[in-house]
């Protein structure tokens, strides 16, 4: 199984909020996610495009895979030709290192 579709076990480690600076250190590392909201709803997130429907429900369907397999849900924001994700970790009430790996994840389906 590749490592974009191993389950990590998220209950062996104790998330926590990150900090600002570890927000920004972050996002650095993946590329075309910003930072989105404030107080419990700032979340990460990303557009990506697409040519048409079809590519963008494929998309859809494989974030939702991975999203379950990680047991840790984004939002989604679905047009025509893009799909908008957003991720933050309600039990935190704001970004945690589980919000990044699965970022990194659905960034690996189209790489």
């Amino acid at each position: 199984m590749t490592t974009m579709l191993k389950k990590k076990d998220w209950s062996a480690h104790t998330r926590r909020a990150l900090t600002a600076t570890e927000i920004v250190a972050n996002l650095a590392k993946i590329e075309g996610w910003s930072l989105s909201g404030d107080g419990a709803q700032v979340a990460i997130e990303k557009t990506y495009h697409f040519a048409n429907y079809y590519e963008t429900i494929s998309f859809v369907n494989a974030v939702a895979f991975v999203a379950n397999a990680q047991d840790h849900h984004p939002d989604l924001s679905v047009q025509f030709n893009r799909c908008v994700v957003r991720l933050n970790t309600h039990d935190v009430q704001g970004i945690s290192a589980t919000d990044f790996d699965c970022a990194s994840r659905f960034d690996a389906l189209l790489a």
